[in-house]
């Protein structure tokens, strides 16, 4: 869900955490860190006036399409699984 929302524009802290109110602040900033390291999500620091924003590099948007077409498989397979019940 990071990345779906990180690839929609840069986003500050607070306003992922927004997006995303089911993910607890320990491991929203713990994931960050991580996709930051693996080169999946930017990190940038304004001094003036003091803020961080987030965004996706390359590599994160490449992986859009792909967590789009897993998305729309899941919904698939969420209506069959439904309509077998």
């Amino acid at each position: 869900m990071i990345l779906i929302w990180g690839g929609k524009q840069n986003m500050r802290f607070g306003e992922l955490k927004r997006a995303l109110p089911q993910i607890t602040q320990k491991i929203l900033t713990k994931q960050l860190r991580e996709l930051e390291e693996d080169g999946i999500v930017n990190r940038f620091v304004h001094q003036v006036p003091p803020k961080v924003e987030y965004s996706l590099s390359e590599m994160g948007k490449s992986l859009l399409l792909i967590l789009s077409t897993l998305s729309e498989w899941g919904a698939f397979y969420a209506e069959q699984a439904e309509s077998n019940y």
